[in-house]
């Protein structure tokens, strides 16, 4: 396991130190409203494990961790009627990824059209 830091947002998040507005919970998942909202759905999706990044996730967690976060991801969009028109994930992994907090975690994204994923090139 990478170097987990255990007193970064998220962790301070699922020991119930920081308030968060809970959209669903199990017990390998929370997801929760973004604070700063880039669409008008828009969820992060965290493992209650101390995992720092996909990589990180994909290497140490349990197979039951690993489905149940992919399940908590599926249920949370299911929840917040996302399926159909449909949604996007995404997960910022590591430096050039842009990962602002070091621990594993996905955002889930819908309300509206959401445009291309990466701008064309002119």
């Amino acid at each position: 396991m990478t170097n987990y830091d255990t007193e970064n947002i998220f962790a301070k998040i699922l020991r119930d130190e920081i308030p968060c507005t809970k959209v669903y919970e199990d017990e390998h998942a929370l997801a929760f409203e973004d604070i700063n909202p880039q669409a008008p759905r828009h969820i992060l999706v965290i493992p209650k494990g101390p995992y720092v990044s996909l990589d990180d996730f994909t290497a140490a967690a349990s197979t039951d961790e690993i489905a149940g976060f992919m399940r908590a991801v599926g249920e949370t969009a299911r929840r917040l009627n996302l399926a159909n028109p449909g949604y996007r994930i995404l997960a910022n992994i590591g430096q050039d990824g842009m990962q602002e907090v070091p621990h594993l975690h996905v955002h889930i994204l819908g309300g509206r059209p959401l445009g291309p994923m990466l701008k064309s090139d002119p």
